[in-house]
């Protein structure tokens, strides 16, 4: 049935997609504004931060899909959809603090922290409980 499908993990899987195209896109238009054509990455510092920015997003991405997923499904949606929203607004933050100066990254850095911090230990939870439940027949949640 459709009422027992993981509706805010996907939406919030697409929101973040989006927010990650989006800063390819201000990679892109970095690129035309201090005219630096592809494949180089080096440039003015304003560039350089934009770019690694971004690349920080796309290196970090995978961890945060799958703690956001296995603490949704194995623990508790609403939770993990949240901690979702906080980490993809963590990296607005990050982005936006990284292209004006490195250490304005901080904030947005430290907000994505907690956010994968919070989405890890529910995983962890959340598959321990699974475990036990399923392998052991120990109930721990109800």
């Amino acid at each position: 049935m459709a009422s027992d499908l993981p509706v805010l993990l996907a939406a919030v899987s697409t929101l973040s997609a989006v927010h990650l195209v989006f800063q390819a896109r201000r990679v892109g238009w970095s690129r035309m504004k201090h005219k630096i054509l592809p494949p180089s990455v080096t440039g003015p510092p304003e560039f350089e931060r934009t770019f690694r920015a971004h690349q920080n997003s796309v290196e970090m991405y995978s961890v945060f899909l799958l703690v956001m997923w296995i603490s949704g499904i194995f623990l508790n949606e609403v939770l993990a959809a949240l901690g979702g929203v906080l980490y993809i607004v963590g990296r607005e933050m990050y982005f936006i603090g990284y292209i004006r100066e490195s250490k304005k990254r901080l904030p947005g850095f430290y907000l994505v922290l907690c956010a994968l911090l919070f989405l890890t230990v529910m995983s962890t939870i959340g598959i321990i409980h699974s475990f036990l439940d399923k392998y052991l027949n120990i109930t721990l949640l109800s």
